[in-house]
């Protein structure tokens, strides 16, 4: 495996581990009785795919006796019209066999189709209440595998195994009834025959189920690898590691397809088991019952009667093993996508959540300290204790992995403190709704997030009710609008996937255009014209300082020089905050600082700047 997978895999082995063993296996098929929340809703239209069902089960029992009477007074009779009689009662129990099978197959097929539609609809809604550390301990290609491939067998089997398994199961009721009828000796043969053959059907099934859990876990492991390396294509060529990567995939999906081949090989067993002793009885049957009718024991009626409902037992029982695997798939799929259904998030909004001031608010940092989930033995912060009053502009520096990004996660409510707690106007951040806060912030992070979709709908996507004045506006300030019109469609110009059309200078101008349009109380800025040249940099910055003016604005930089205009400067080092003070305080008071300052500005002191604000 590359060292993107090897990160991959130690970052998500605990959880992983955890969660296998928290697991318990079913061990039958209730677990799909959780499906029926989701056909609850439906139940007029289940009615009548149940009754759709049982009227086509008992047309069809009914041909039995339609080939009774063919054989009998058709065939043993002395005149046409009796032979035109059975024939016409077989082909009326034809049609009525067809107009029960439109409506069931419509109905059943309509069902699966919406009940999954709905299913993917909850699991989705589920996911985007989860907390960003899920997504750190879970691999997203497992999760997309659930939502889609998991949530798609469930279409097949709702759509269509679970009707062929009921049918089945009422003509091998209905026909083993007409079996004792026509015929006790013979029957008794026939259910002699069936334990042998719901043994090997038991047997091989739930094998099937663990072979089916596993396939499907390798599937996904497949689609995870695949991704990430084509969402990392430019490293994995500019290092020349395609001959390699190729190779690392050719075993994910070799491991997928071996352990597909398992699960076919038990499915095949299964199956054939079933025929061989199934026809093997009927053969038998079929030896006794002749010798009947060739001694005058029994008509030949009511043996071709017998021998098509032995027929229908067999085929019923086929068609249950057969579907007893599908079932067992679906079994495992229902598993895999209730625990992700079960995972709860640790971010929730209280019972009764307060509601925020409508006035500018109060920022507090109260002796905050946190871990990182998937690295708890490390303090990302420690003891930090701050107030950023409204309108504000404060700027968080220091070296690398010191906690500034941490410090907006934490303020944008995507963790919660250790220990300490975050104050807005007061109050703790937790007794409110974590949408309501997030709704009054606006981020710009240094890796501007930008979606397969229109340049339009990036730039509303915080306002999507923004007319197209609005977004024009949003763009001129952030200088983009000059670019965008430039490209093919303009506003309407597909971006592709994570705005790979554009260049990292434009992303970032989308990026700011974004925040421009939310018109946000308070402003997060991550490094935000880190990936602009001096250009550009300059008429951002411009934009910016625009932006900034009656705002909360905390900005996070690497490069001394954009802060300077700061009213405060926030030093952080190892996750605790080690100084703080306007530029010239800080060169006094902060040996850090000063470091810091001298290696960027060459031991020359910058050119004064104007303060953008009176304080």
């Amino acid at each position: 495996m590359s060292a993107t997978q090897d990160t991959a895999a130690n970052a998500t082995s605990s959880s992983s581990a955890d969660a296998k063993e928290q697991k318990k296996p079913a061990k039958d098929l209730r677990i799909l009785l959780a499906l029926l929340p989701f056909l609850t809703p439906y139940r007029w239209r289940l009615l009548g795919a149940l009754l759709a069902l049982l009227f086509t089960a008992g047309s069809t029992l009914l041909l039995g006796q339609g080939v009774k009477l063919l054989i009998d007074q058709g065939f043993g009779g002395d005149s046409v019209s009796q032979l035109n009689q059975a024939i016409l009662f077989i082909s009326l129990i034809t049609g009525l066999i067809a107009v029960g099978t439109f409506a069931r197959f419509y109905l059943v097929s309509w069902l699966g189709e919406r009940v999954t539609a709905d299913l993917r609809r909850k699991v989705f809604n589920h996911l985007l209440t989860l907390h960003p550390s899920y997504f750190e301990t879970n691999k997203s290609g497992d999760i997309m595998s659930r939502l889609t491939t998991d949530t798609t067998l469930l279409e097949t089997i709702i759509g269509s195994s679970i009707s062929m398994a009921l049918r089945s199961s009422l003509t091998f009721t209905g026909a083993l009834i007409l079996l004792l009828v026509t015929n006790l000796k013979l029957s008794l043969m026939v259910l002699l025959c069936v334990p042998l053959v719901i043994g090997p059907l038991l047997y091989f099934g739930r094998k099937v189920r663990d072979l089916s859990r596993k396939s499907q876990d390798s599937i996904a492991d497949v689609g995870t690898y695949a991704g990430e390396i084509v969402r990392q294509i430019k490293t994995v060529q500019s290092y020349t590691r395609e001959a390699h990567e190729s190779r690392a995939f050719e075993g994910e999906v070799e491991s997928a397809f071996q352990m597909a081949r398992a699960r076919i090989q038990q499915r095949s067993v299964l199956i054939a088991a079933v025929i061989v002793l199934i026809f093997g009885a009927l053969s038998a049957m079929l030896w006794v019952g002749g010798t009947d009718v060739i001694e005058g024991r029994m008509s030949g009626g009511d043996l071709g009667a017998f021998v098509f409902y032995a027929i229908m037992v067999a085929s019923a029982v086929a068609t249950i093993s057969e579907v007893y695997g599908d079932l067992q798939r679906a079994a495992g799929a229902t598993e895999r996508l209730l625990e992700l259904m079960a995972a709860e998030s640790e971010i929730a909004a209280p019972a009764e959540p307060r509601s925020l001031p409508t006035t500018p608010l109060t920022l507090a940092f109260d002796q905050v300290g946190f871990h990182y989930p998937s690295r708890p033995e490390v303090a990302a912060l420690q003891d930090v204790t701050l107030t950023i009053q409204p309108g504000e502009i404060v700027a968080l520096v220091g070296p690398s992995g010191a906690g500034k990004s941490t410090l907006f996660e934490l303020l944008l409510r995507f963790y919660d403190p250790s220990s300490g707690c975050i104050r807005v106007a007061g109050e703790d951040l937790r007794q409110f709704a974590p949408t309501q806060f997030r709704s009054r912030i606006a981020l710009v992070p240094q890796q501007p997030s930008l979606f397969t979709a229109d340049v339009r709908y990036n730039i509303a996507y915080g306002r999507p009710d923004a007319s197209d004045e609005d977004i024009i506006a949003a763009a001129k300030a952030a200088y983009a609008h000059e670019f965008i019109e430039a490209l093919p469609g303009g506003y309407g110009a597909y971006l592709g996937e994570q705005g790979v059309r554009l260049s990292g200078g434009q992303r970032q101008r989308v990026a700011i255009a974004r925040a421009i349009l939310n018109n946000p109380e308070i402003l997060l800025l991550d490094e935000a014209t880190s990936a602009l040249d001096a250009d550009s940099e300059k008429k951002v910055q411009e934009a910016l300082d625009n932006l900034m003016q009656n705002r909360t604005t905390l900005i996070i930089a690497h490069r001394l020089a954009t802060v300077l205009h700061a009213d405060r400067i926030l030093v952080l080092d190892q996750g605790k905050l080690v100084a703080q003070g306007t530029h010239a305080e800080l060169i006094q008071s902060s040996p850090l600082y000063k470091r810091l300052a001298q290696l960027q500005f060459n031991d020359k002191p910058p050119a004064p700047v104007e303060p953008l604000t009176d304080a």
